[in-house]
């Protein structure tokens, strides 16, 4: 039986910016990353390779990145949760490829303890 993992804290503020509206940044906890290397289901890889030959959005392939993003996301913001952060700023994502079929996502950020200013 496979363990879920655990839920997503929703009081971490996520944001690609470096600072949040209305509140000051009291301590860094430091770096905080989420990291999958993914590669396509054979029905993915399939309908992706159709849909190479007669052109258009890969739908199969856009699918695969996405969960990929998702992940690495979820990843990034357990890890802030963990750390005591209650934000990550600055957050980015970086993508590239392994092998011919992998792909490497990368989301990081910075965890940050914000509170209202004073």
């Amino acid at each position: 039986m496979s363990q879920l993992p655990p839920a997503l804290p929703s009081s971490v503020v996520v944001t690609t910016t470096f600072t949040v509206e209305g509140q000051r940044i009291v301590a860094y906890k430091g770096l905080v990353r989420g990291l999958i290397v993914r590669s396509p289901t054979i029905e993915q890889g399939i309908m992706g390779g159709l849909k190479s030959l007669i052109g258009g959005q890969i739908g199969a392939y856009t699918e695969m990145c996405e969960q990929a993003r998702q992940t690495a996301y979820d990843q990034m913001v357990r890890q802030a949760a963990s750390l005591g952060a209650n934000a990550v700023l600055g957050v980015r994502y970086d993508a590239s490829e392994v092998k011919m079929s992998a792909t490497e996502v990368l989301c990081y950020g910075t965890a940050v303890v914000i509170a209202p200013l004073a």
